[in-house]
């Protein structure tokens, strides 16, 4: 896969209402999505699901990154007034070079390894993460700053994301592969789990079971969502909740992964979908086009990162 570089956006001035974008490799992101609007309800998004090219952990980071600077330069060319990068490799792999590029505000993820460390009893704390993740410089780096006394055991967790992207996510071919990524975490006395992935968050219940009762799962949405509320204060609000979803992958499963969680409503918007559509995005929702659900319920996890 090769993308061109895009070019680099000036600083804009959005209009009120322009949409905040929110990035993942597939579906792990909804989440994320969800807690921003539960902050922000008077903001609309833009979720952008590259479904078609994920597991993003097992790519060249050069793939990744042309990806996540092609994808960052359509969503602002359609208004965007903010990026949220709701995905831990493409994060890791690529806000540096998107904050280069872009004046809009970028809000990116990375394991919450900083509040983990704070929550631990036992001292030893297990990161769950693609392999791209845990063998990145910024997650070493985290542990050099915060890991101090306590043991970081980095865990790679090959084959979960594309079970989280088959709606998998109790099944025992998926309880089988925690199973495996979690033994020896467990087995090294490890008290408190960071999801490290954003589709980890949706194998919140299995982790749970399996850990037991006194393991802490630890992931940053609320605080990402935090963040971005920060960054924009009051500007640009009034966009009337809308969400507009893209996907690169198969529509139907983004649309039945969505009403089966109960992830909340969305319709288009109005924009114009051309670039996303340049890059291989399919809009899920026609004019009109409704998804019904509740607001449905989150994992309850600590979130107090910084």
């Amino acid at each position: 896969m090769h993308l061109p570089t895009p070019p680099a956006s000036p600083e804009l001035r959005t209009p009120q209402g322009a949409p905040v974008a929110v990035y993942d490799s597939g579906f792990g992101g909804l989440l994320v999505l969800q807690a921003l609007r539960a902050r922000r309800p008077d903001l609309s998004y833009l979720y952008v699901a590259d479904s078609g090219h994920a597991p993003y952990g097992d790519r060249d980071p050069q793939q990744v990154r042309q990806r996540a600077l092609a994808i960052a330069a359509a969503v602002f060319a359609q208004g965007a007034q903010a990026l949220v990068i709701a995905c831990n490799t493409a994060s890791v792999v690529a806000a540096a070079r998107l904050r280069e590029r872009h004046g809009q505000p970028i809000v990116a993820m990375e394991p919450a390894i900083k509040p983990a460390v704070r929550l631990t009893r036992s001292g030893v704390v297990l990161v769950l993460a693609t392999r791209r993740t845990v063998q990145s410089e910024a997650v070493a780096a985290l542990c050099r700053e915060h890991g101090g006394g306590v043991r970081i055991l980095l865990q790679a967790c090959p084959g979960l994301v594309e079970q989280v992207e088959r709606g998998a996510c109790d099944d025992a071919t998926t309880r089988a592969l925690l199973e495996r990524h979690l033994a020896p975490g467990l087995a090294a006395g490890a008290d408190t789990i960071v999801l490290g992935c954003t589709h980890y968050a949706f194998l919140a219940a299995p982790i749970r079971r399996l850990a037991g009762a006194g393991v802490t799962l630890v992931e940053p949405s609320e605080a990402v969502a935090a963040q971005l509320a920060r960054r924009l204060g009051d500007a640009a609000a009034d966009g009337g909740g809308k969400v507009e979803f893209h996907t690169s992958g198969d529509v139907a499963a983004l649309r039945d992964f969505i009403a089966a969680r109960g992830l909340g409503a969305a319709h288009a918007s109005g924009v114009d979908a051309a670039p996303l559509r340049d890059l291989g995005f399919v809009r899920l929702a026609a004019a009109g086009d409704r998804l019904q659900g509740s607001s449905g319920s989150r994992p309850s996890t600590a979130t107090s990162i910084r």
